[in-house]
């Protein structure tokens, strides 16, 4: 959480600084390439692959054997991710005029390209960070991997605060501080977790066998995973294309809708799947079926407890949080409508990115890595379709509806694969936990736009304390609302909680 939310504080630095401007629009294309590796080996194939083959070492073989594969992978990181970083700067200007639309190249191209050639040497240091909280998960620490992310946001809004009011006087565009800031984000996500790492037993090695079978078996499961991210990268580069196309200010339009949307995934779906893979790859380890599907089942109940309702209230509300996050300084009125329409639309496909990011480790972790990766391929294909017919509809808000229509049709698909593979998901229970979200939810909705409509008649005016005032009033009373929805339907996961923490207290009290 920590993390996430320094993650959205740093997005509203950028938004009162720079705004949705010609700059921050620059920036952001450039940061596609180390984006394209955080998500490929923080978040995608390399942490599926790894951390499973880790895991199995570990269970069978100790801590030694864990540490040799740890050490071969870091250093084949440290090779492959190195001749990327000099192709890519080398290449910088073909790479990035690829990625944008001839609008855009022929006024920003020079800036992005200045500004991907600093931040490129983060893909280093973002694939060696995934490696270590590969690691760290696997040996059951999951708060400072976790929170690595957050010293990357820290460092970057120092950066901000510290290098644009002086860069100007060098003849630097004052952008290129969050480009440095960046690369060294990069660094303090690995300090971060190395003392931890280190306190485990780890002792860094120069050494590097290709024919190592645990380092062969994870480029194996790797493979795939990485076809299929080239996969979704082809959407992202056509999503991008045509963004660029549109008209100043939509690539960071959609970038911020889709950060506020991604912060509950964040929250709760990414942070659920971490937890689960592990537990899901020692019970396939040890040929427990029946185990699987139930840490697959409590995985998937618990994250739609947590983002059905999110999903509600981020459709309900997304003007008045698109406001209050980013709606100061050099972000307009304007600049608020545009990215709240965009988080309308995105937060359609939030329960199903958040289903894929549960789901998907698991086929890696049950050594089906083809399948997920057949289904991003065909997904790719039907949300390149859909944001080709849909921009030229409703413009740039057309991509954010195509990403969530693919990303459902993803998510369905992935789910009934599985529930194949393992005889079944508990779908009953998983069907009875989403009616009962799902109607409490929909009573918190008209809760919170009834209380949103009521404070701004009660507190009317545009100042950012009451602002703020009326989205946490608003917000609050939603979940006073949910809580006795909840408490009313009788729902699982709600009841657990409640009685969890009420125990911890009444230990606490004693």
């Amino acid at each position: 959480m920590t993390s996430r939310i320094l993650g959205l504080a740093r997005d509203q630095v950028l938004a009162y600084q720079f705004g949705a401007s010609a700059a921050m629009d620059a920036y952001n294309v450039a940061f596609r390439v180390p984006n394209l590796v955080r998500d490929l080996f923080a978040e995608g194939a390399m942490s599926a692959a790894f951390v499973p083959t880790f895991t199995k070492h570990l269970t069978s073989s100790g801590k030694e054997s864990a540490w040799r594969l740890g050490n071969n992978v870091v250093n084949a990181l440290l090779v492959v991710t190195g001749c990327l970083v000099v192709l890519g700067i080398i290449f910088a200007e073909p790479l990035v005029a690829a990625f944008t639309a001839e609008r855009f190249t022929r006024t920003q191209l020079p800036l992005t390209v200045q500004l991907a050639r600093i931040m490129l040497p983060a893909l280093t240091l973002i694939a060696l960070a995934a490696a270590f909280m590969g690691m760290l998960n696997s040996l059951h620490h999951y708060f400072i991997p976790a929170l690595s992310p957050a010293m990357f946001n820290v460092v970057t809004i120092a950066s901000v605060f510290a290098l644009v009011p002086i860069l100007p006087a060098f003849g630097i565009e004052p952008i290129t501080a969050v480009a440095i800031g960046t690369l060294l984000g990069g660094v303090a996500q690995l300090a971060l977790q190395w003392p931890t790492l280190r306190h485990e037993g780890f002792r860094y090695r120069p050494v590097l066998d290709w024919n190592d079978a645990g380092l062969r078996r994870v480029l194996a499961l790797m493979g795939p995973g990485t076809a299929g991210l080239a996969a979704t990268q082809v959407n992202i580069f056509v999503n991008q294309l045509l963004a660029t196309g549109t008209v100043d200010g939509a690539v960071t339009w959609l970038q911020y809708a889709f950060r506020v949307m991604y912060l509950p995934i964040g929250l709760f779906g990414v942070s659920i799947a971490t937890a689960a893979l592990p537990a899901v790859s020692r019970q396939h380890h040890l040929d427990d079926r029946q185990a699987v599907r139930g840490t697959v089942a409590n995985s998937l109940s618990l994250m739609l407890m947590l983002n059905v309702p999110a999903m509600v209230g981020l459709m309900v509300l997304a003007e008045p949080i698109v406001r209050v996050i980013f709606e100061h300084g050099e972000f307009t009125e304007v600049d608020t409508l545009a990215t709240a329409a965009a988080l309308r639309f995105y937060a359609l496909g939030l329960l199903a990115y958040s289903v894929v990011r549960i789901v998907s480790p698991v086929f890696y972790a049950l050594g089906r890595n083809r399948t997920p990766v057949l289904v991003s391929i065909v997904t790719v294909l039907i949300n390149a379709g859909l944001n080709v017919t849909l921009v030229r509809v409703l413009g740039y808000r057309g991509l954010a509806l195509g990403t969530s229509i693919a990303a459902l049709f993803n998510a369905a698909v992935l789910l009934t694969l599985l529930r194949g593979h393992l005889g079944g998901l508990q779908e009953g229970r998983l069907a009875s936990s989403f009616a009962r979200v799902a109607a409490a939810s929909a009573v918190m909705g008209v809760a919170a736009s009834t209380a949103d409509g009521a404070l701004a008649s009660v507190l009317p005016g545009d100042g950012v304390v009451l602002q703020i005032v009326r989205l946490a009033s608003t917000i609050g009373i939603a979940l006073v609302v949910l809580a006795g929805a909840s408490w009313l339907l009788r729902i699982r996961e709600f009841t657990e909680s409640v009685s969890l923490v009420t125990k911890r207290l009444r230990r606490a009290g004693r």
